[in-house]
C-alpha cells in the first residue's frame, strides 16, 4: 500500500510501479491542493492510481480496503471458476488472450481490482465486469504492469557487449542487416540498451552496417511511451556519465534518446501466444515474461523463438527462465547470463505453434455477385467441375508414395470407398490396382504418359469397362513430383488411342507379379546390407562395451582421487571458515571504527556512487542509509565546498591526495582530505576517501595569530621608523659637532697636551658616526634588500686593526691571518660588523695571556667558512646557548648591552647562513660563520 504526498525527484513514480506490480493499493494527494504538485501529477499521470484524495479523507478508504481484502481472501470457494470466466471475458472483449497465464498471479491481481470497486467476491465483480467495458481494459492493463530497466543485470550486458555483439558483426556478409528482436519490450529499456551496445562497437570496418532492433509488446501504452523515448533523470544509477553525456539528450529534470540510437528501434504491436515470430534474428531477447506464462505455453513460444533464430543466431533469456524444451538445439554460452545459441540450420514447427490473432465478432456483410474478387476465386473450381461432369472423368492427383492429393470427379463410380485412407492403390478395386501399378512402374522409368483400356471392374452389379492413364504433372523445378491419374468408361463408339493399351488381366497380373518379386528383390537386398551394417555395429558395439569397461575402471580411479580431493576441500573449508570469522571480527571492527569517527568519512566508487558512510559524515552531508549506491551529485550537503566533485575526479584520475579547509552552514571549519581507494595487490584506484577533521578551534587560533603577527608586523616597522629617525636626528648634530672640532683643528695651539685631547675626541667621534650608521643597516635589514658585493677579507680585517688600534697596543694581541679565501659575496657593512664584534670580544675577554686571534677562511663545497679563535677566558655550554640571545651577556662588569652577537646571527641567518661557536672555559672560543658561495636574498 502506497500513500504519496511529496517526493522530490522520480522516486515516487518508481515506488508506484512496485507497489502495482505487487498488487497493491495507490493514492495520492490532489494536486490542485498541494505545495508541490509536480509529483502527484506525475503518478496521476502514470495512470496507476487508485484513488486522489485529501489526507483526511485517506484513513477510511485504508480501513475499507483492508477490510476487503481479508473478505476477499477468505471467500476461496469459487474464486478459479470465476477467473475463468472473467479471462474468457477479456478475450471476449479485446485482442488479449490471458488463457495460459499463471492462475495466481492473475487471480492476486483480480482480487485486488476488486477490492479497488468494493466487491467483496469475484463473483459479484464478474456480473461488474459484464456491464463495464472500461473496467474490462483497467482490469486487462493491470494484467501488463510490467518492470524494466537500462541494463538490468549488468553482468549479462557487460558479457553481451564483450562476446556475442562482436562476434555477430564479424560474422555478417557484405551487405547484410543485424537483425534483433527484443520480445516483451515493455517501455522499451531493454531496447535501447542493446541498441547502445551496437552502436558503440559500429565503427571502421562495421561503421555503415545497419541495424535493426524489432521490439514488441502487448501493451499498447508501454509501447507509446517507448516510442517517445523519454526517460526520467534517475535512471542515471543505471547509465554511466558517458553513456548519458553521449546517448541521451537532457531536457530539464529527464532525458531523451538521441537520433542515432532512436532510429535503431523499431516498436510493434506482437502477441507472442497468437502473432507468428519474426525470423532470420541474429538475438532474440525474450526476458522475465515466460514465467507468468504456464509451462504449455512457455514451451510453444520456445519453439517460436528457436524458429526465428538464424544458425548460430543468440537467446538472451531471463535469470529464471530456462528453455529446457528446446534445449537440444541450443549451446549453452553463459549458464549464469543465460545466453545460448543456436545449432540447428533448419526450422522445423507444428501447424499449431502459430495461430492468426483473433477476430471480433463482426456483422455479415454480402458482397455483389459479380465482384470481380469472387469470379477469380470460384472461376476455375466452377470450370473443373463442369469439365468433369461433362466428360464423366475422375481426376486424382497423387504424390510418389500414391497419396491423394486432391481429386476431381464422382469417385464413387471408381473407386473403393473406405474411411480414413488416402492411398490410391488401396481405394482402387483390385483390376484397376494391377494395372495401376505397371502403369505407376512405366512412369516411373521415364514414360510421359500411359494408358489402358478394358479394364473390367464391377460397379454394383453391372460389370464395367474402364480407360486409365497415369501422367506426369510439371508444375515447378524442383518441387515435389505429383502425377495426374485419370478414370473413364470406354465407349465404344469413340476410338481407343493408338498408344492406349488393351488390358489382359494375365498379362498385367504376370506383370505385377514380376514388379511384386523385383520389390522383395530389392528389399531383400537392402535387408541383406542392414544385417550386415547390424553385424558391424555389433561389433563396434562390442568394442564400446570393452571401452566402457575400461572408463569404468577409470572412472572408479578416479572416484578415489576425488575422496582425496575432497579430504583436501574439508580441510580448505575449514581453513575458509577461519578466514570467514576472521573477515567478520574485521569487519565488527570496522564498523566500530566508524561508530567511533566523530569527523565523518565518506566512500565513493569511479561512478561517483556512495559506497559507505560513517556516522559522523551526516551533519556534513544530508544522508540517509538509503543513499547507499545513488550518486554523489545528487545528494545536498550542509558545507561550501564547490569542487566536490571536481576533487573527486582528479583524485580517480591521477592518483593524488588533495586537501582543503572548507566551511559549513553554521560556521565550523573541517579539514576535508580526498585520496584514492586502493585495491591490493596491484593498489588499483577502485573509488576515492573523503575524511572530515573538525579544525575549527585551530582555524579560530590561526585568525588570532594572524591578526597579532599583523599587529607585531605594524610595530616593527614602526620601529623600523623610529630607527631610521633617530639615526638621522642624532647623525646631524654629530654632524655638527665633527665641523666645529674640524674648526678647532685648524687653529693652532700651543699646549700639546690639548691636541691630544682633541685627537681623542676625533676619534670618538668617527667611532659613535660608525656606530649609528651600523644600527640603521641592521634596522633596514628588516624591511629591505641589503647590497651584496665581494668584500675583501683582507681590507676588512686592516679596517678593524686600526678601529681598535688602542685596544690591541694596550693588551698586546697579536691577530694572525689564513686566508684561504681572499673574498667573500656579501654586505661589506655587515661583515665588518660581525668581524668587528668577535675581534673586539676577543679583547674584552682575555684571559691573563696576552690575546692571541687566528682569523682563517677556507671553501668546503658550496659553503664559504670564516672563523674566529682566541685564548680568552672560555665559556660553558650554557653561556653557548644563551650568548646569541637578545641581551644575552655573560659578563656583567664588561661594556655593552649584550646585542652584538644577537645581530651578527641574526644577519648571518637571514642570508642563509650559519653562525656557531665552540668553547670551553680558560681555553678560549672558536666562532665559526658558513655563508652560501652564493647566498640568497636576504630577508628578514
Amino acid at each position: 500500500m502506497g500513500l504519496f504526498y511529496r517526493v522530490w525527484g522520480a522516486d515516487g513514480t518508481e515506488g508506484i510501479k512496485a507497489i502495482k506490480h505487487a498488487g497493491g493499493l495507490i493514492i495520492v494527494r490532489d494536486p490542485e491542493n498541494s505545495e508541490f504538485s509536480s509529483m502527484p501529477a506525475n503518478a496521476i499521470a502514470s495512470g496507476m492510481v487508485d484513488f486522489i484524495l485529501e489526507p483526511a479523507q485517506m484513513p477510511g478508504i485504508i480501513e475499507d480496503y483492508t477490510q476487503q481484502e481479508a473478505g476477499i481472501l477468505a471467500d476461496n470457494t469459487d474464486n478459479m471458476k470465476n477467473l475463468n470466466s472473467i479471462v474468457a471475458l477479456i478475450k471476449a472483449n479485446s485482442p488479449m488472450d490471458f488463457s495460459d497465464y499463471k492462475q495466481t498471479t492473475l487471480l492476486r491481481r483480480t482480487q485486488r481490482r476488486a477490492a479497488y470497486n468494493n466487491f467483496t467476491n469475484l463473483g459479484n465483480y464478474l456480473e461488474f465486469l459484464k456491464t463495464n467495458h472500461p473496467e474490462i481494459e483497467n482490469l486487462a492493463q493491470d494484467f501488463l504492469i510490467s518492470v524494466t530497466a537500462f541494463f538490468r543485470d549488468k553482468e549479462a550486458f557487460d558479457f553481451i557487449q564483450r562476446k556475442i555483439i562482436p562476434d555477430l558483426l564479424a560474422k555478417l556478409a557484405p551487405g547484410e542487416e543485424l537483425r534483433m528482436w527484443v520480445a516483451g519490450c515493455a517501455t522499451g529499456e531493454e531496447a535501447y540498451s542493446l541498441a547502445i551496445l551496437v552502436c558503440e562497437q559500429l565503427t571502421d570496418a562495421y561503421k555503415d552496417i545497419v541495424v535493426k532492433i524489432f521490439a514488441t509488446d502487448i501493451d499498447a501504452s508501454a509501447l507509446k511511451e517507448a516510442g517517445v523515448g523519454i526517460y526520467p533523470a534517475d535512471i542515471s544509477k543505471d547509465i554511466s556519465k558517458e553513456r548519458l553525456e553521449k546517448h541521451f539528450i537532457k531536457e530539464e529534470n529527464q532525458y531523451r534518446v538521441k537520433p542515432d540510437i532512436r532510429k535503431m528501434v523499431i516498436f510493434a504491436h506482437h502477441d507472442l501466444v497468437k502473432n507468428p515470430p519474426y525470423c532470420n534474428m541474429h538475438l532474440i531477447s525474450c526476458r522475465n515474461l515466460l514465467i507468468y506464462l504456464t509451462p504449455a505455453l512457455q514451451k510453444k513460444i520456445y519453439a517460436m523463438l528457436l524458429f526465428g533464430l538464424k544458425k548460430d543466431g543468440y537467446l538472451f533469456l531471463g535469470s529464471s527462465e530456462s528453455p529446457l524444451p528446446i534445449i537440444e538445439d541450443l549451446e549453452v554460452i553463459d549458464k549464469k547470463s543465460k545466453i545460448y545459441r543456436n545449432l540447428k540450420n533448419n526450422r522445423a514447427v507444428r501447424f499449431d505453434a502459430f495461430s492468426l490473432p483473433g477476430q471480433k465478432q463482426k456483422a455479415h456483410i454480402a458482397l455483389p455477385e459479380d465482384s470481380s474478387q469472387s469470379l477469380l476465386h470460384h472461376l476455375p473450381e466452377a470450370v473443373n467441375a463442369a469439365l468433369v461432369s461433362d466428360l464423366e472423368y475422375l481426376a486424382i492427383c497423387i504424390d510418389e508414395k500414391h497419396q491423394v492429393i486432391k481429386a476431381y470427379g464422382d469417385t464413387s463410380k471408381f473407386l473403393l470407398q473406405k474411411n480414413f485412407n488416402s492411398t490410391l492403390t488401396e481405394l482402387l478395386p483390385p483390376p484397376l490396382a494391377i494395372a495401376f501399378n505397371t502403369l505407376f512402374a512405366n512412369i516411373l522409368k521415364g514414360d510421359p504418359k500411359v494408358s489402358i483400356t478394358g479394364v473390367k471392374i464391377k460397379q454394383q452389379d453391372t460389370a464395367v469397362s474402364v480407360r486409365m492413364s497415369v501422367s506426369r504433372l510439371d508444375i515447378k523445378k524442383d518441387s515435389q513430383k505429383l502425377f495426374l491419374v485419370t478414370f473413364k468408361e470406354d465407349n465404344l463408339e469413340a476410338p481407343a488411342s493408338p498408344e492406349a493399351l488393351v488390358f489382359d488381366e494375365k498379362i498385367y497380373h504376370d506383370r505385377y507379379t514380376l514388379n511384386l518379386e523385383t520389390e522383395v528383390k530389392e528389399l531383400k537386398d537392402k535387408l541383406r546390407s542392414i544385417y550386415l551394417q547390424l553385424d558391424a555395429s555389433n561389433e563396434n558395439m562390442q568394442s564400446f562395451n570393452e571401452e566402457l569397461l575400461s572408463a569404468n575402471e577409470e572412472m572408479q580411479s578416479t572416484n578415489e582421487e576425488m575422496q582425496s580431493v575432497n579430504e583436501e576441500l574439508h580441510t580448505i573449508n575449514a581453513d575458509y571458515q577461519l578466514k570467514n570469522r576472521e573477515l567478520l571480527e574485521l569487519n565488527d571492527d570496522l564498523n566500530n571504527y566508524f561508530r567511533s569517527n566523530v569527523n565523518g568519512q565518506l566512500f565513493v566508487n569511479n561512478d561517483f556512487l556512495l559506497m559507505k558512510f560513517s556516522p559522523g559524515t551526516v551533519k556534513h552531508i544530508n544522508l540517509v542509509a538509503t543513499d547507499i549506491g545513488r550518486p554523489l551529485s545528487n545528494i545536498s550537503t550542509n558545507i561550501k565546498f564547490e569542487t566536490f566533485i571536481e576533487d573527486i575526479k582528479q583524485v580517480l584520475e591521477k592518483g593524488s591526495l588533495i586537501t582543503k579547509e572548507i566551511e559549513s552552514n553554521n560556521g565550523h571549519w573541517y579539514q576535508a582530505m580526498t585520496m584514492p581507494y586502493l585495491q591490493h595487490p596491484d593498489n588499483k584506484i577502485s573509488g576515492a576517501i573523503i575524511t572530515f577533521s573538525d579544525i575549527t578551534e585551530l582555524k579560530s587560533t590561526q585568525l588570532e595569530l594572524d591578526k597579532k603577527n599583523k599587529s607585531l608586523l605594524r610595530i616593527n616597522a614602526d620601529l623600523d621608523n623610529f630607527v631610521y629617525t633617530a639615526s638621522h636626528d642624532m647623525l646631524a648634530p654629530l654632524n655638527h659637532i665633527e665641523g666645529s672640532i674640524g674648526l678647532m683643528n685648524m687653529l693652532s695651539i700651543a699646549d700639546p697636551q690639548l691636541n691630544e685631547f682633541l685627537e681623542i675626541i676625533n676619534l670618538s667621534i668617527r667611532k659613535f658616526k660608525t656606530l649609528i650608521t651600523d644600527i640603521a643597516t641592521v634596522a633596514k635589514l628588516e624591511s629591505d634588500m641589503v647590497i651584496l658585493e665581494n668584500v675583501d677579507i683582507s681590507e676588512i680585517i686592516d679596517n678593524i686593526e686600526w678601529s681598535l688600534e688602542d685596544k690591541i697596543k694596550a693588551s698586546g694581541a697579536l691577530i694572525h691571518r689564513d686566508l684561504g679565501v681572499n673574498h667573500i659575496l656579501f654586505s661589506k657593512r655587515n661583515l665588518r660588523s660581525i668581524v668587528y664584534n668577535l675581534i673586539s670580544n676577543a679583547i674584552k675577554f682575555k684571559s691573563p695571556q696576552a690575546p692571541v686571534i687566528h682569523v682563517q677562511t677556507r671553501q668546503e663545497g658550496d659553503t664559504i667558512i670564516l672563523s674566529v679563535q682566541d685564548n680568552g677566558i672560555g665559556m660553558t655550554k650554557r653561556d653557548q646557548e644563551q650568548i646569541f640571545k637578545k641581551y644575552g651577556r655573560i659578563n656583567k662588569d664588561a661594556e655593552g648591552q649584550g646585542i652584538g652577537l644577537f645581530l651578527a646571527k641574526k644577519i648571518v641567518d637571514a642570508t642563509g647562513g650559519n653562525m656557531m661557536v665552540d668553547s670551553e672555559l680558560e681555553q678560549g672560543s672558536t666562532f665559526t660563520i658558513h655563508f652560501k658561495a652564493e647566498p640568497a636574498a636576504v630577508t628578514a
